[in-house]
């Protein structure tokens, strides 16, 4: 479809017709020596072509003053990915460091010799690399996990006492990609109110037609103990919007963890935010999984796992941007008015 920025320039088209008025040459038909000359049809198809082009020339110049356009354009694409709402934690503790370091191995026997050396050169160097806040480091890997996903359409919720909606569903790089850095400015509060948090994420689905895969990915290093009404509410909007749960869990230095298969639970599991909001999470009767990340090494491999899990066939929805169309106009109009100067400069204007 062609639109026109000010359709009224149209009005000056009929000015395109000037272009078949006579040039003011005096007509040859009045010498006696024209009437002994034979038709010539290649002459009188070449004048027609050359008045036909600057009639062109004329009504391409008037439509680029008017300022074609073709329209936004709704389309459907197909591709590998998920509608993913990014959960991130901004409480203060988020801003200290991971519980252990990553990648030095078993401490020596001896606290001497190359080994013990060896050891501690290690040690170093692990908690130089981790000094970096758990916060810092979640949104460095998260910005290079939605980098490397260009069909996902992300959305994010940041929180710590009232969850605060950043981003809407988009796929364009360039956002997704300021939202995520925008949570390392300032510092967090003290509280974490997990549920309300994940009722803003999943509110982001509302309204949204299925096309493929859904996930909430929550990334936080503490739990919460959400009332029933909240627990009842969230397990109503996972299920109405079919939504997948995953949970990283940045696991602080005096944090006992999640539970794992085989693993002795704790004397006082109900004490334990983290394990009371892991047990509701696997009682929600939809796809959930959790990952414990001690260092930002367990945090790397938390999210390649999730970029492998997580490939499904997924159609969205996309806008082809309007595009302008008046440099194709001007373009045929110079070419026009080129054949034309070429044309006139060919032309025999004299005889001998």
């Amino acid at each position: 479809m062609l639109s026109l920025a000010h359709p009224w320039v149209l009005v000056l088209l009929p000015l395109a017709w000037l272009a078949w008025r006579p040039d003011g040459t005096p007509p040859l038909r009045h010498s006696a020596a024209v009437v002994l000359m034979p038709h010539d049809p290649a002459s009188t198809v070449l004048d027609v072509a050359l008045k036909l082009t600057a009639v062109l020339a004329i009504s391409a110049t008037v439509v680029g003053i008017g300022g074609p356009f073709r329209p936004e354009v709704p389309i459907d694409r197909v591709g590998q990915g998920a509608e993913i709402v990014l959960v991130l934690d901004r409480s203060r503790s988020m801003d200290q460091g991971f519980a252990g370091a990553a990648g030095v191995g078993p401490a020596p026997t001896s606290s001497t010799g190359p080994e013990a050396l060896d050891y501690y050169a290690r040690l170093a160097g692990a908690r130089s690399h981790e000094r970096d806040s758990k916060g810092l480091v979640a949104r460095r890997l998260l910005a290079e996990f939605a980098a490397r996903r260009p069909d996902d359409r992300f959305a994010m919720v940041s929180f710590s006492t009232v969850p605060m909606r950043i981003l809407d569903f988009t796929q364009q790089p360039e956002v997704i990609q300021a939202a995520i850095a925008a949570g390392n400015v300032g510092r967090g509060l003290s509280e974490t109110h997990i549920g309300s948090a994940l009722q803003a994420g999943l509110s982001a689905f509302e309204g949204r037609p299925y096309t493929g895969s859904r996930i909430v990915l929550l990334v936080s290093d503490g739990g919460d103990q959400l009332d029933p009404d909240m627990r009842e509410h969230l397990r109503q909007l996972v299920r109405k919007h079919r939504v997948g749960l995953y949970w990283i869990y940045l696991r602080s230095l005096n944090s006992a963890g999640l539970p794992h298969d085989g693993d002795e639970p704790p004397s006082n599991p109900e004490a334990v935010p983290e394990v009371v909001l892991h047990r509701y999470f696997e009682s929600l009767g939809v796809p959930y999984r959790a990952y414990e990340a001690e260092n930002p090494t367990a945090l790397q491999k938390a999210i390649d796992d999730l970029d492998r899990l997580e490939k499904q066939p997924i159609v969205y929805h996309d806008t082809e941007p309007r595009r302008d169309l008046a440099p194709v106009a001007y373009g045929v109009a110079l070419a026009c008015v080129l054949l034309l100067i070429t044309a006139r400069r060919l032309e025999v204007r004299s005889w001998a």
